[in-house]
């Protein structure tokens, strides 16, 4: 059995930090403390103190304001970012993510064609299996969006062209890493929804195991429709 690391003083201090937010029922914009009150509670260093705050910033649980009258406060509720018809919540930054969904979603032609043109065995069983995690995922948005950019990232990864391959999944792999969760921005089309998008998954990967370009390409722009 592998033993857990043990925490770093700021990884320590940040989850006593998360804790006190809990225990003290702050909510969105509520002052936790200021840098030197957190240094007189723990007896920690300025460099400690600054660590845990950016821990905290990162996992989007606390916003950190600078100069007289700063401190760290409570973060405000997780911002949205709309995929199609798919809310994203995003820890932070979500102008940055939705520049990046634009960016993959240039790319998806590209990847798509390379994908039915360079398609080996292996890749036609690979994105087989990925479509039946694809399918067993329907019983929720947020799992179907995960296994969906699952099934794009084996796409992309079947490409030869190497740059457009690494922005492409450096792209989606920021905004998997970025989501904390996904809902339909409709909750009563939420089946009909998932269904059509698995039929234009279905088609996709169809597409490309019969290595027909034009078909992939055909799929890829109804994939980008506005369903």
């Amino acid at each position: 059995m592998v033993k857990a690391e043990p925490l770093t003083r700021a990884e320590a201090l940040a989850a006593d930090i998360e804790s006190m937010i809990v225990e003290q029922g702050l909510g969105p914009g509520d002052l936790i403390g200021t840098m030197d009150e957190f240094r007189d509670r723990s007896g920690y260093g300025r460099a400690t103190i600054s660590e845990a705050a950016r821990l905290l910033n990162d996992r989007g649980s606390v916003e950190i304001r600078p100069g007289r009258g700063g401190g760290l406060f409570v973060a405000q509720p997780n911002p949205i970012v709309r995929l199609r018809h798919t809310l994203l919540t995003v820890r932070r930054m979500p102008t940055t993510v939705a520049d990046a969904i634009a960016v993959r979603d240039a790319l998806e032609p590209l990847i798509a064609a390379d994908a039915a043109r360079h398609r080996s065995r292996q890749d036609i069983s690979d994105l087989r299996k990925h479509m039946a995690a694809l399918k067993r995922a329907m019983t929720s948005t947020d799992r179907f969006m995960r296994a969906n950019w699952a099934l794009h990232e084996r796409i992309a990864e079947i490409s030869p062209n190497h740059v457009a391959k690494a922005v492409y999944l450096s792209m989606t792999r920021f905004i998997t890493d970025m989501s904390e969760h996904a809902d339909p921005d409709d909750d009563t089309r939420k089946g009909d929804y998932l269904r059509l998008r698995l039929e234009v998954h279905v088609e996709l990967v169809d597409a490309i195991i019969a290595s027909d370009v034009a078909r992939t390409v055909a799929a890829v722009e109804r994939h980008h429709g506005p369903s």
